[in-house]
C-alpha cells in the first residue's frame, strides 16, 4: 500500500477502533459493507489479506465476532451507485470503500449516517471526503 493510501485510511481506521469498542459494549455483531470496484479474484491477491489482517488486529475475526458484505463492481464503475445503495439498504455499521477515489465519493454520495473508511490515494479533504485530517491521531498510531 503507498503511503498515500494509509494516510487516507488512518482516520478511518481510529473512527473503527472507536466504533469497536461501542460495538463490543452493546454485543451486537457489527457488520462492515466491503464495497470492491474491482473484482473479488483481483482484490483477493493483495487488498483481502491486508484487510482481514488489518481487522484481526483489532480483535476481529471474519464470521466470528464480525460480518462483512462484499459487494463488487467488477471494474464496471457504473455499477458502483447502485451497489452502495444495496450496503445502505442492508444497514451496514460502516463502508469500506476500496477502489480509490470514486468508490469513495459514491459511497459518501449513498449515505450521511453510515461511516465510511476510503481507500483512497488522493487528499481525502480536497476531494470533500473529510473536513480534516487528525495528524496527531495518524501519529499515536503509528506507535
Amino acid at each position: 500500500m503507498r503511503r498515500r493510501e494509509v494516510i487516507a485510511l488512518l482516520p478511518g481506521v481510529v473512527t473503527w477502533a472507536a466504533a469497536a469498542k461501542a460495538w463490543a459494549q452493546s454485543k451486537k455483531t457489527p457488520v462492515i459493507g466491503f464495497l470492491g470496484a474491482s473484482s473479488a479474484g483481483t482484490a483477493a491477491s493483495h487488498l483481502l489479506p491486508a484487510f482481514r489482517g488489518g481487522l484481526e488486529e483489532l480483535g476481529f475475526v471474519e464470521g466470528e465476532n464480525v460480518l462483512v458484505e462484499y459487494v463488487w463492481a467488477d471494474s464496471l464503475y457504473d455499477r458502483l451507485p447502485p451497489l452502495a445503495a444495496e450496503l445502505v439498504r442492508r444497514r451496514v455499521d460502516v463502508i469500506v470503500a476500496a477502489g480509490g477515489s470514486i468508490a469513495a465519493l459514491v459511497a459518501k454520495a449513498a449515505t450521511s449516517s453510515i461511516p465510511i473508511i476510503a481507500l483512497a490515494g488522493d487528499d481525502p479533504v480536497l476531494l470533500g471526503l473529510a473536513a480534516s485530517i487528525n495528524l496527531d491521531c495518524m501519529c499515536r498510531l503509528r506507535g
